[in-house]
């Protein structure tokens, strides 16, 4: 009886240690499963891609055992990033894949991004598949592999899809040796950008950084680079390519919700009226100009699977999250791809005089902190989110799509549990300095009444 550590099976996918929660067997036992839900569906064809962490290619190998048991033929597209399996689907009309891809989680850690015909699987599937992999019983075939290749038509895909304008671009790139390093200086370079390589070279033990843009640490010699260099920008890229972090010429650090007003400004008068979804983690700032220029804004939950399913329920043209997933539907195919995401941000500066923190001023001002990850264990942080929701609800409105976001007049406090590790996600914000210090006092002292969190310090 092969042991599974339920753990692995989070909201949108699935993710532990390699070496102590995604044993060969348990793999193996995961192909079985995932196979048995795309031949039960009529796909029998199954595209698989891995990232470059130290234990992909052993999870690739057994992943495929457990496909071709099941009777599933699967087309290995090889090293890649996330994105370029979300296109080979496209491309080759392969209706069901997995990624094999810690994302921007430490290198001994390792999981599975699985999409089956209309999207990303979460929630329910990814209990059905819990279901499948403990039952244990499948019935044998006998399924076939060969090699695809994906890059090539990508690649030529993003030059079609981008064309720059006028102003040649300096660029400071880093891949914090992610696998977005056998792709970016390529790509940037193709579309004409001059590039000032940082941590462009494969190695899936990160010895630098994570590959981690959310937080403001990894981001530091990005800012240095940008700065010395006198770069236009600065992008740095997860550890699969599906999020996108940006520094300004000035070394300003440009979170996701920042950057989706300058791509609203954009895209809105195209497309007027669209309904825009606020992932929960953003600044009031980007409620503020979807208002302004005449859009419908909602807050909705984090999660690149869930929102991405939200997106194709109400037809929604773009959005984003503030961790950087950036999903583009009006121009592209609605899947995160942090490579379009910088050829867009490009193409407008491109056409533009304006450098970016100049672009970018006239936002309205809001004083917040950053993504901060509050460590608590996978078994206590949904209670401590629901618990803490409701404390808050005594004195204040608390929006509950996703964890707690409260409404304290002058700004907000957010405490969430986060699916893809055991650790709370908070982040804070105020019209003013002297607010978002009071709002993050209050959040702290109130966390502290749970001796399941750990203490911490917000991050700027």
């Amino acid at each position: 009886m092969v042991t599974v550590n339920e753990h692995i099976f989070r909201q949108y996918d699935i993710r532990g240690v390699a070496e102590r929660d995604l044993t060969d067997e348990v793999v193996t036992l995961l192909g079985k499963a995932f196979g048995t839900m795309a031949v039960q569906k009529g796909l029998y064809k199954v595209a698989v891609g891995r990232d470059n962490r130290l234990s992909s290619e052993r999870l690739r190998d057994a992943l495929v055992k457990g496909l071709m048991y099941v009777g599933c033929d699967v087309m290995d597209i090889g090293l890649v990033v996330t994105p370029v399996l979300y296109y080979a689907r496209v491309h080759f009309c392969v209706d069901a894949a997995v990624m094999i891809t810690g994302s921007h989680n430490p290198p001994e850690e390792n999981g599975f991004k699985m999409t089956l015909r209309d999207g990303a699987i979460y929630g329910d599937d990814i209990q059905k598949l819990k279901e499948l992999m403990l039952g244990g019983k499948f019935p044998a075939a006998s399924g076939s592999l060969e090699k695809g290749d994906a890059i090539a038509p990508y690649l030529n895909m993003l030059m079609e899809k981008i064309q720059l304008g006028p102003r040649k671009l300096k660029v400071a790139v880093d891949c914090g040796n992610g696998t977005a390093a056998l792709f970016a200086e390529k790509i940037l370079e193709n579309w004409g950008c001059r590039v000032i390589p940082l941590y462009c070279e494969s190695d899936g033990s990160f010895p630098n950084h994570q590959p981690d843009p959310v937080k403001t640490a990894n981001l530091v010699e990005l800012k240095r680079t940008v700065l010395e260099g006198r770069a236009d920008l600065g992008v740095a890229f997860d550890g699969d390519a599906d999020r996108i972090g940006v520094v300004d010429e000035a070394g300003n650090i440009i979170w996701g919700d920042k950057l989706m007003c300058l791509y609203w400004w954009e895209i809105m008068p195209k497309h007027p009226g669209a309904q825009a979804i606020i992932e929960v983690k953003c600044s009031q700032a980007l409620v503020d100009e979807v208002e302004r220029l005449g859009g419908i804004s909602f807050f909705y939950k984090t999660g690149h699977s869930l929102i991405k399913a939200k997106m194709k329920e109400i037809g929604a043209v773009f959005t984003g999250e503030m961790s950087g997933h950036i999903f583009f539907a009006d121009e592209f195919y609605g899947f995160d791809d942090a490579f379009y995401a910088a050829g867009r941000l490009f193409r407008i500066l491109s056409n533009s005089d304006v450098p970016l923190s100049k672009m970018l001023s006239g936002i309205p001002k809001y004083y917040s902190t950053a993504e901060t990850r509050v460590p608590c264990p996978d078994q206590d942080k949904f209670k401590v989110v629901c618990q803490l929701g409701e404390r808050f609800k005594r004195e204040y409105p608390v929006v509950d799509v996703d964890g707690a976001r409260v409404l304290f007049g002058d700004g907000w406090g957010l405490v969430r549990a986060s699916n893809t590790q055991p650790m709370l996600v908070a982040r804070c914000e105020a019209k003013t300095e002297e607010g978002v210090q009071r709002i993050c006092s209050l959040m702290k002292e109130a966390l502290k009444e749970f001796p399941e969190v750990e203490d911490f310090e917000w991050e700027y």
